[in-house]
């Protein structure tokens, strides 16, 4: 597996939220997307679009550091996917990061469900606020 950082995937991430920012009902608002970091892989066997990796609480105080997490795209399995697609993996990963930006992660059948219904109803309010803005996809 050879990991690499993904600027067009960081670009991607950080369309996405400065999108949210502007609509009405921003649910990713908790997110800190300085702290966020986009990596493509090569050469993983994962069957996976894309993956989130968190920085656990006990890494963060040896380290005096706050919560990071990392966006792992699979290439080329992310890479192929239409724009569209690309977007609402993006949108899926991001609903793992919980509401207080600890470093800890949501499950998929937690308190909020990270399922397809939601990542469409998100992209839905993300194409809505992109059309207003005059930038129809």
């Amino acid at each position: 597996m050879r990991p690499m950082p993904a600027e067009d995937v960081q670009k991607k991430l950080e369309d996405i939220l400065a999108v949210f920012s502007r609509s009405e009902n921003n649910e990713l608002a908790h997110i800190n997307q300085f702290r966020i970091i986009c990596m493509r892989t090569e050469g993983s066997k994962a069957n996976a679009y894309a993956r989130i990796w968190n920085l656990p609480k006990i890494w963060q105080v040896a380290l005096s550091v706050g919560a990071f997490y990392i966006i792992e795209v699979v290439s080329p399995h992310y890479d192929k996917l239409p724009e569209e697609e690309k977007t609402k993996v993006l949108i899926h990963e991001l609903l793992h990061i919980p509401k207080n930006f600890s470093g800890a992660l949501r499950p998929h059948n937690g308190r909020i469900k990270i399922d397809r219904r939601n990542v469409e109803r998100l992209y839905k309010i993300y194409c809505k606020q992109k059309s207003k803005e005059g930038e129809v996809r």
